[in-house]
């Protein structure tokens, strides 16, 4: 199925689910914006990184015009819904400022690995303990999802795209739990680093290689 949305290309990766608070200041973004929530439309967010806009991208729904600003500037909410793919970037939409795109909807499959993703869970509890983070879900660890934890354990912004381009929940789990099993080698390997560092110059008591 292809159809064709208003785009707000962001340096950002949206995961569907996801709450994202924007202030919406160009008056293309504005125009947009007006239009989706005055028709209950929503728009499409697709990746920027390194200044090109990437295929894979999320819906987001505007949840909310929080606040008008008497220059026109929102502060909205909006959360993310499905995954698309850009077929073709349309630039130029007659009477309007902002672009569009053609797109396909990709199917997102929930088939997850409830040890594999309490595995995840704990390593990412584990990160925050080391990095002395406090992060407080909104779920319980057996409701969570690898979209819900994805932005809280130290993903760059190309591996976040690399993420939402997984379609499988078990291929995403996975992905997270190579990631936190070499976050969490480093913090070892900086942990002992440190206690040698610390250990330099105190008076070591050794025993001597016997001759």
């Amino acid at each position: 199925m292809t159809n064709f949305i208003p785009i707000f290309p962001l340096a950002i990766v949206l995961y569907p689910g996801e709450e994202l608070n924007l202030h919406i200041f160009e008056p293309r973004y504005k125009q947009l914006i007006k239009y989706c929530a005055d028709n209950k439309k929503p728009f499409g967010i697709p990746s920027v990184i390194n200044n090109q806009i990437n295929e894979i991208g999320t819906l987001a729904e505007v949840v909310e015009i929080s606040k008008v600003y008497d220059n026109g500037e929102m502060d909205i909410k909006t959360k993310g819904s499905s995954v698309f793919r850009i077929l073709e970037i349309v630039k130029e939409v007659p009477d309007k400022l902002y672009s569009g795109a053609i797109v396909n909807y990709l199917h997102n499959y929930a088939n997850g690995n409830k040890k594999l993703m309490q595995k995840v869970i704990e390593d990412v509890r584990q990160l925050h303990k080391i990095l002395k983070v406090n992060k407080q879900f909104k779920k319980s660890d057996d409701e969570l999802l690898s979209y819900e934890v994805a932005h809280h354990i130290g993903l760059s912004l190309e591996e976040e795209y690399e993420l939402v381009g997984l379609m499988e929940e078990i291929q995403r789990q996975e992905y997270l739990k190579r990631h936190l099993t070499k976050i969490l080698l480093v913090m070892a390997q900086m942990e002992t680093l440190k206690q040698k560092i610390n250990q330099n110059g105190h008076f070591k008591n050794l025993d001597a290689f016997d001759l």
